[in-house]
C-alpha cells in the first residue's frame, strides 16, 4: 500500500471480511480476531484489488524500503524535511546495514534503491508540475536536487522531456506510485 487511497481500500476490504482493524499504515495492517485468520481469503481479496499479501521477511523489508522512500519524498515535497541522506534514513528505520538493504532490494526488484528513489522523485516532480503551485526551482530545492539543471537533466533522462516542456503539455499521464519499476 503506497497511498492513503490504498489504505482505505484495504481497511474496507478487511472490515468487509469481518475483521476488526486495529491499525493500518502504508504497507502494514494489524487486525484483531478471536478466531483463526483466513490468510488465503485475505490474499484473494487483496489480489482482486491490485495488492498482495506480503508474508516473507524479505518481502516485508522491501515493502518498508519502498514506503520509507515514498513517505520521505512526500515530506520533502511538502517542505517538512530537507537534506535527506536516504542510505542513513533506511539504515535507521529498518535497523539493517545499507549494503544488505541495497543488495536485497536490487536482487528482488531488478533495480537499485538509488534508481527507485530517482523514479519516485520524478513522479513527484510530475505531480508538482501538474499542480502548478511551485516553480521548477522550488521543486528542485524541495526534492534535494543540487540545481535546477540537475533536476532537468534527470527528468529528461527518465521522461524524454524537459520539465518546462512537460509543464506545457501536462496531458502525459503520471504513473501510479505502486506501479513504478
Amino acid at each position: 500500500m503506497v497511498c492513503n487511497r490504498c489504505i482505505k481500500v484495504v481497511r474496507e476490504e478487511l472490515q468487509n471480511l469481518g475483521y476488526k482493524v486495529d491499525e493500518i499504515s502504508l504497507g502494514e495492517a494489524t487486525i484483531h480476531s478471536d478466531s483463526k485468520i483466513d490468510f488465503e481469503l485475505i490474499n484473494k481479496v487483496l489480489i482482486e484489488n491490485g495488492f498482495e499479501l506480503i508474508d516473507s521477511r524479505h518481502s516485508r523489508i522491501i515493502e518498508k524500503i519502498k514506503v520509507t522512500i515514498i513517505e520521505t519524498i512526500k515530506d520533502m515535497s511538502e517542505g517538512k524535511i530537507t537534506n535527506v541522506q536516504f542510505s542513513d534514513l533506511l539504515q535507521e528505520n529498518l535497523h539493517l546495514s545499507y549494503q544488505y538493504l541495497s543488495g536485497l532490494f536490487s536482487s528482488s526488484e531488478g533495480i537499485t534503491i538509488e534508481k527507485y528513489i530517482i523514479l519516485q522523485k520524478i513522479e513527484k516532480v510530475k505531480e508538482l508540475i501538474v499542480y502548478d503551485e511551485l516553480s521548477i526551482s522550488e521543486i528542485a530545492y524541495r526534492l534535494g536536487y543540487s540545481s535546477v539543471q540537475h533536476l532537468s537533466n534527470q527528468f529528461k533522462k527518465i521522461t524524454g522531456l524537459t520539465p518546462s516542456h512537460f509543464k506545457k503539455i501536462k496531458d502525459i499521464k503520471r504513473n501510479p506510485l505502486d506501479k513504478i519499476i
